[in-house]
Parts: C-alpha cells; sequence; structure tokens
C-alpha cells in the first residue's frame, strides 16, 4: 500500500507546484480555517479550565455541595450540620468548610467598584493546595485581612506590585476596609474576574446577611486507609438529601456542565470551530476543482492510457493531503503565538496542548480529504477523447 503511494506521490506534487500562486492561496486558506479553529477550541478550552481551577485547587477527598449547586457564580448553602454528620462514618478524618460570595472590590485608584470571588476559610487549616495560602493562612488570623489572587484582571488595581514593594495594600470590600496581606495565584474566569481568600469571621462581616451554619461547600478528608467509592456511597444514602457527596472532579464537573449546557457558550465555541471546518472544505475544494478543470486533458490521457478512476482520486486525495500538510504546520505556529498574546492580555490559562493539535490535525486531514472526494466528480468526466 505504501509503495503505491509514494510512486503517486511525484505527480500530486509536481501536480500542485504549477501553479504556484494557487498554491499559495490554498496553503493561507487553510492556514486561516486552521487558525480559526484553533482558536475557538482554545478559547473554549481556557475558559473552561479557568472556570474549574477553583474546584480542584480545593484540598479534600470529597465534597459535599448543595443540589441546587451550579456554578461559583451563583452558589446554593446548607446546613454545616450535614458535615458533623458525615464525620460521624467509619474512613472520615476531618471536615472543613467553605463560605463563597461576590463582592465588591474597590480600585483605590479610580475609585470604581469591581465584582470578585471571596473565599471565607477557617485560617488554622485553609483548604486550598496552593502552597502560598499555606504559607499566609497565620495573616488571615485577624479580622479584615485577606489573600489577594495577583492573576485577577488589571481593573481590580496594582494590588501585586504595591503589595511586592511595601508589604500592604489598602482598598474597600463591600464598602469595609480591608488589608491585603498576602498574595496567591488562581485566575479570572467565568464567575469572576478575581478572587480574594479570607477568614471565616471577616467573611461574616463582609457578608452581614449570611448566617454561619450556612456553608457553600463542605469538604471532607478520608483516613488514608479508606474505600473512597465506598465511604462515598455511604454518605450518598445516608445523609439527606439536601446535600451531595461529590468527588473534587465531580465537583469541577457540575460546574463545567454548567458553562458548556447552561449557556450558550459552548455552542458558540463548536459553531465558530465547524464555521474554520467549512471555509476550509470550501478553499480546497476550489483550488482542486480549478486544478483538475485545468488539467483536464492531462486526465483524459491517464485514462486512456488506462489508468483507473481510483489511482486518479488517489492522485487527487495526495495533492489534499500535501495542502493539509503545508497549511496546518504554519496555522500551527501562528496559533501558538496567538495563545501566548492571549494570555498576557486576559490572563486566562489559554495554552497549545498535544490532544487540541492532533483534533485540529485530524479535522484539516478530514477537511482536505473530503473536498479532495467532491473535487473527484469533475475528475471523472475527463473523457479520453477529450484530448483529440
Amino acid at each position: 500500500m505504501f509503495s503505491k503511494l509514494f510512486r503517486k506521490t511525484p505527480l500530486a506534487w509536481r501536480q500542485l507546484m504549477k501553479e504556484k500562486t494557487r498554491l499559495a492561496v490554498a496553503v493561507a486558506g487553510i492556514t486561516f480555517a486552521d487558525m480559526l479553529m484553533f482558536i475557538q477550541l482554545g478559547f473554549e478550552s481556557a475558559l473552561f479550565d479557568a472556570a474549574v481551577k477553583p474546584h480542584r485547587n480545593l484540598e479534600a477527598d470529597l465534597v459535599l455541595i448543595s443540589p441546587q449547586f451550579q456554578t461559583l457564580f451563583s452558589v446554593k448553602s446548607f446546613s454545616r450540620e450535614r458535615l458533623y454528620q458525615a464525620l460521624a462514618y467509619d474512613g472520615v478524618q476531618s471536615v472543613n468548610s467553605v463560605y463563597i460570595g461576590t463582592g465588591q472590590w474597590r480600585n483605590p485608584q479610580t475609585r470604581l467598584e469591581r465584582a470578585i470571588l471571596v473565599w471565607g476559610v477557617d485560617p488554622a487549616k485553609p483548604p486550598f493546595k496552593s502552597p502560598e495560602t499555606k504559607q499566609n493562612q497565620d495573616r488571615l488570623k485577624q479580622l479584615y485581612q485577606v489573600l489577594f489572587d495577583q492573576a485577577g484582571r488589571p481593573e481590580y488595581g496594582t494590588v501585586a506590585d504595591i503589595f511586592n514593594k511595601t508589604g500592604n495594600f489598602e482598598t474597600e470590600l463591600n464598602s469595609i476596609g480591608i488589608k491585603v496581606k498576602g498574595l496567591f495565584t488562581d485566575g479570572a474566569s467565568f464567575a469572576a474576574d478575581g478572587n480574594v481568600i479570607t477568614s471565616d469571621s471577616t467573611f461574616l462581616q463582609l457578608f452581614p446577611e449570611r448566617q454561619r451554619d450556612r456553608i457553600e461547600v463542605g469538604l471532607i478528608t478520608l483516613k488514608p486507609d479508606a474505600n473512597h467509592e465506598k465511604v462515598q456511597s455511604q454518605l450518598a444514602a445516608a445523609l439527606p438529601k439536601d446535600v451531595r457527596v461529590l468527588t473534587p472532579e465531580e465537583f469541577a464537573k457540575v460546574e463545567r456542565h454548567y458553562w458548556e449546557t447552561g449557556t450558550g457558550i459552548g455552542f458558540i465555541f463548536g459553531l465558530g470551530t465547524a464555521v474554520g471546518f467549512i471555509v476550509g472544505i470550501v478553499i480546497v475544494y476550489q483550488i482542486l476543482y480549478s486544478d483538475v478543470s485545468d488539467h483536464l486533458p492531462e486526465y483524459a490521457t491517464l485514462k486512456a492510457m488506462g489508468y483507473t478512476d481510483r489511482y486518479l482520486l488517489g492522485v487527487l486525495l495526495q495533492e489534499a493531503l500535501f495542502l493539509a500538510v503545508l497549511g496546518f504546520l504554519p496555522g500551527f505556529i501562528l496559533s501558538f503565538g496567538l495563545y501566548q498574546v492571549t494570555y498576557a492580555a486576559t490572563m486566562l490559562p489559554i495554552f497549545m496542548k498535544v490532544d487540541r493539535a492532533i483534533r485540529v490535525w485530524i479535522l484539516t486531514v478530514i477537511m482536505c480529504s473530503f473536498s479532495g472526494a467532491i473535487a473527484m466528480r469533475k475528475l471523472r468526466a475527463a473523457d479520453p477523447a477529450d484530448v483529440f
């Protein structure tokens, strides 16, 4: 099979190289289509990764949430008593609770307010895997002191720069004076453009309408020898139905599912990818169709010499695959650069991933092969009598 393929290759390459301008247009078109697909898939992945990053940063084996929980943007609370009930089961080593709310952060330079996600935690055992949080946990013990997410949007102010220079930063959160006493890195997401972490006591001062015994997330740490699936099943069956028992990854999937299906975001990015795919098909088809039309007598001669339609289809598909390779490589390189520019501008975690590159490559091959198969209809019309 491969020996036959290599014997056909020179003809396909010569056909493409006869019209260098047409070849350049085709490569540019495929590059554009690939870049469009890369950008759409990259933004979709970055936004979803940013949305679930806080969930995956929680230090727990199991997570309790309200059945009404859909997203951090609009959290639902449940009774802290459920955590204490879970603590009574074999295999459970410790429990922890988290308050979550959306506050209004005032930029002290512009005096403008901007929504920010506020996490209220026990300063004695903050529930985050981040080393930065653990290093600064003692600074949360005093009221009105917070840790600031230095990967948040710049509209919050030059918090990190000022803090690194002076060791202090003061502003208002929900119209209450607070002090930044440490930095951590999380990043903007769908739910908020930034995050702050504070003690549970400060959180309740910032949100006076909230009840102390109503929490948003319950964290369960299991004993080292515990069977995670068994304990999860036991808790799910025994606890009242006003809570769900999930793994941290299942908790992240709840958030991702909301943004994928509960909003138009998944559809929009999927449509953008489909548009790029269709654009590529049209461009490659036009190039191959023009090539077949211009060289119809040569193809008719080959048929008169005994070459079958199957052989000629192979040549046409090879042209399509050559175009796929020539268009994909610059599309990949340019998209890689655009990812870096986008990350610098938006702080979204948009990076080139191997699985995405493979996915776009497969789509490119299908796109070009499909175009070649469509163009074959013109080639079938090539009659040996056309050369006389």
